[in-house]
């Protein structure tokens, strides 16, 4: 999927970041490695760095194509969306996204981010949707991104208890993080 985030790549690194994330996609984010997208590619692991400074800016291309990817997503869910209800748009295409891409998302949200690497604005872009569902509220947006990834993450880990009804667990989640401040 080509991206604004790949157009500031010159044509051989999106060809490695497109390499790289078929391996993310498929096998996990253990198996991202210099090496492994060398062979998939048919060169050698130093001449990637070539065209990438280094493994984190690699991960920084993946993670800023994610907001890319998540900022489309939110954006049409919230156009898509009863006007009621932007703030459940949103929460159900953030966990769409986490169930498609689970390593990509590990990726973006299990460790230390330098949002410096990051392609200028896309990480904003992908937040502006939830922050205007929120009217604005810094901390309403950061509650619900932290509920939004709990969730995410003990769904995935199947750490909720058995029997839990996660889709009703989810819409109690996102109905009182609505209505607060109303």
């Amino acid at each position: 999927m080509a991206s604004h985030a790949q157009e500031q790549l010159t044509p051989r690194a999106r060809e490695i970041v497109d390499a790289a994330r078929e391996i993310l996609e498929h096998e996990g984010l253990d198996a991202l490695s210099m090496r492994r997208i060398a062979d998939r590619l048919g060169i050698r692991a130093p001449s990637i760095y070539k065209h990438l400074l280094d493994k984190q800016a690699l991960e920084s291309a993946l993670i800023s194509a994610g907001f890319e990817e998540q900022a489309e997503r939110f954006e049409a869910a919230v156009r898509d969306a009863d006007d009621s209800e932007p703030l459940a748009a949103i929460g159900e295409a953030y966990r769409d996204f986490a169930a498609e891409h689970p390593h990509l998302y590990r990726l973006m949200t299990e460790r230390p981010l330098d949002r410096s690497q990051l392609t200028p604005g896309v990480e904003q872009r992908a937040n502006a949707p939830l922050l205007e569902a929120v009217g604005g509220d810094e901390e309403r947006a950061s509650a619900a991104r932290a509920f939004a990834h709990g969730m995410i993450s003990l769904e995935h880990s199947g750490r909720l208890a058995e029997g839990t009804d996660l889709d009703a667990a989810w819409r109690l989640g996102i109905s009182a993080l609505a209505a607060t401040g109303d």
